[in-house]
């Protein structure tokens, strides 16, 4: 049982980071725990992503003399990585907008909690 958690702990970690987002994202009324929900959901991701695409013993592929280039399964595939790079990015920018609209919606409504704004909406 120790040898099943000793090989899939990142996966368990991803597994258990994805869950609490997503409880902070359905589950939470401020907006705000909402968002630190999504960022956390979108980090369990990209771990998932990057852990996924780990090779033990991989290299980086350049052009090693010493790597023949029929021994294509010696290299990383780099197309992951450089994904979840751009997935960060995307997801500070998505952070950054859902603040300023934060900002916005308290300016208008005086709070943050998802009751009390569709209360003030409705009327």
């Amino acid at each position: 049982m120790s040898d099943f958690f000793s090989n899939y702990s990142a996966y368990i970690l991803c597994f258990l980071l994805l869950t609490v987002g997503l409880y902070g994202m359905l589950l939470k009324r401020n907006y705000v725990k909402k968002v630190i929900g999504m960022t956390i959901f979108q980090a369990a991701i990209i771990l998932f992503f990057i852990q996924t695409a780990y090779k033990t013993g991989g290299t980086v592929p350049v052009k090693d003399e010493a790597l023949p280039l029929d021994q294509a399964d010696a290299y990383i595939n780099p197309l992951p990585h450089a994904l979840m790079l751009t997935a960060i990015v995307v997801g500070v920018a998505t952070v950054g907008v859902a603040l300023s609209l934060l900002i916005r919606v308290y300016g208008a409504y005086g709070s943050l909690d998802e009751d009390d704004i569709r209360r003030e909406a409705s009327k």
